[in-house]
């Protein structure tokens, strides 16, 4: 009898363990921009909440958080927010090289480019680049009174700010729309400040980002990316960046996916067939930036809301449906 009780402990000590093993603590990268820390948290509360695992957070830039899941120790297990192709290097040799990184399988679209009130898009007809090269939009987008419209292409010292200067003269809007690099706080200042009065304003933008919350904007239409027609070249690359870039065409839509540890097949099965199969849609995670960035409601508490009016959107990624 005893001999039977000591067995039963010891294969229920057994089960223990192969269940602790099973739901080992996943650690989630929490790079900087406020769409990577939302998707980190949204990936942490669906781990803690729906598959019964406790997860954590690890702050940190790209390579620090690929060169972690590459590890496998745990250290870090997942890149919340993958942006393709300005990762490439990343998952070139994490992914496709060592295989020590998966990706999931759901993606959602990232992208860049000009952005106008839809008000200016439908009683004025500004619907594509070239419309902003013309005297029209110069009458439209001068809210100065200088005779010469504006055009915002982001703040002085992003890369892509220099992209946007470079489109601005390649398209021929230069001619007509004054390029401005103010900062981003004065410039969205000035775009409330217009939208309110229903002015002309134009400038760049890119999704998923709160200003489609926030205000119903249209993206300017551009000739789909052309790698041929598309050279931008850095300021830390040429002193001559200006004049030795050259773009006539969009930017490539870019694919945003999650990236995790292949080591999470073997320590929490259940969390990596999640990741695997996790795919956010990028209007739904624009709300959730304007919520958390413009609101201020505390992150937690707005995922936590997110995931409780979308129910049925997580069952898919957890397979159940």
């Amino acid at each position: 009898m005893k001999t039977l009780t000591t067995l039963a402990a010891s294969l229920a000590l057994t089960i223990g363990a192969t269940g602790a093993m099973a739901q080992e603590k996943v650690m989630v990268g929490e790079p900087s921009w406020p769409g990577a820390k939302i998707m980190s948290r949204v990936i942490g509360q669906i781990i803690e909440t729906r598959l019964g695992g406790e997860a954590g957070y690890a702050p940190g830039a790209n390579a620090v958080i690929f060169a972690a899941m590459d590890g496998g120790r745990g250290d870090i297990d997942v890149h919340p927010d993958v942006w393709l192709p300005n990762q490439s290097s990343f998952t070139d040799e994490y992914v496709d090289q060592k295989g020590t990184v998966a990706l999931s399988s759901g993606s959602y679209e990232g992208r860049a480019g000009f952005c106008t009130p839809t008000y200016m898009a439908d009683k004025h007809n500004m619907k594509s680049i070239f419309d902003l090269a013309t005297p029209m939009a110069q009458e439209l987008y001068d809210t100065n009174g200088d005779g010469k419209g504006e055009i915002w292409v982001g703040a002085s010292g992003w890369a892509s700010t220099n992209v946007h200067k470079v489109k601005v003269r390649d398209y021929g809007i230069e001619t007509f729309l004054e390029p401005s690099t103010e900062d981003e706080t004065v410039f969205y200042s000035r775009l409330k400040d217009a939208v309110d009065q229903e002015q002309g304003v134009v400038f760049y933008c890119y999704s998923p980002h709160y200003v489609h919350a926030l205000y119903d904007v249209t993206m300017i239409e551009e000739p789909e990316h052309d790698p041929a027609t598309y050279k931008i070249v850095q300021p830390d690359q040429d002193a001559d960046w200006y004049n030795k870039s050259s773009i006539t065409t969009g930017d490539q839509v870019k694919t945003v996916t999650v990236a995790y540890s292949k080591s999470l097949e073997e320590r929490n099965p259940a969390a990596a067939s999640f990741l695997s199969q996790i795919d956010m849609d990028a209007d739904e995670l624009s709300q959730l930036t304007y919520q958390v960035v413009i609101q201020g409601k505390d992150i937690d508490a707005a995922v936590s809301d997110w995931l409780a009016a979308n129910g049925d959107t997580v069952d898919g990624w957890l397979g159940l449906n």
